[in-house]
Order: structure tokens, then sequence, then C-alpha cells
């Protein structure tokens, strides 16, 4: 059952330090491209293209995203539209916003969140993901 304190909603989160974060991709930006990295990325701005890494993805609550993406763990609190293939899991905080296909072997879903798409999860989409 979830409980609520003060109107908020209790969540147990991924903590992400500041300092881990290696690249940042602030709010009134936009990119378009190809990104490919090695450690935590966050994009609070615009991206259009293409994403690939092993490790972590966060997508802001200010970001528009429209993205083929493959990446290791991806957090979402902004606008998404494209395909995902994560190895690791999925965390889809509220306001989020997904629109596409989603290939995770966990998936976290906050109350709040939109969702429209196809999901595919378990030992499949890891087995998929592994062998990209």
């Amino acid at each position: 059952m979830i409980k609520r304190k003060d109107k908020q909603l209790m969540r147990k989160e991924t903590p992400v330090e500041k300092s881990d974060i290696k690249a940042f991709l602030g709010p009134g930006s936009q990119f378009e491209g190809k990104l490919l990295f090695d450690e935590i990325v966050r994009i609070d701005g615009v991206f259009r293209g293409e994403i690939m890494s092993k490790d972590t993805l966060i997508i802001g609550q200010t970001a528009d995203i429209q993205a083929e993406v493959t990446v290791g763990t991806l957090i979402i609190s902004g606008r998404f539209k494209g395909n995902i293939k994560a190895t690791s899991k999925v965390e889809l905080r509220s306001p989020a916003q997904l629109e596409g296909c989603l290939e995770t072997p966990l998936l976290i879903v906050e109350e709040g969140v939109i969702l429209n798409g196809t999901l595919a999860m378990g030992q499949t989409a890891k087995r998929q993901a592994d062998s990209d």
C-alpha cells in the first residue's frame, strides 16, 4: 500500500548525487544528433536523435525527448517519444509522459505517469538488449 505524508507521495528513489552526473543538457537548450556516453548523463532540455550507453540516463521534468535509446538504466520524469531498450531498469517518475516501445527487465512506474505504447519485460527483454 502506498502511504502519503503531507499530501506528497513517499517513494524510494535511486539516489543520484549531482557530482555523479558527468554531462548535463539544461532547460532551454536543444540538441540534435547522436549521444554516446560511459557515465551518468542528465537531460532537461530538448533532444532529438539517438542515445546509447551502458550507464544511466536521467530525463528531467522539463525535458522533451524524441529518440531511439539504448541504455543500462533510464529514469524519466519528462516527455519522451521513441523506442527504449534498457538492460537494467526503467523508472517512470511523475509527471513522466512516455509514448513508444519499451523493453526492460525491470519497470518502476509512479502514480501520475502517462504510458502509451508497447512493453516487453522479463528475461526476453534482457536477452534482446544483451545481444545488441
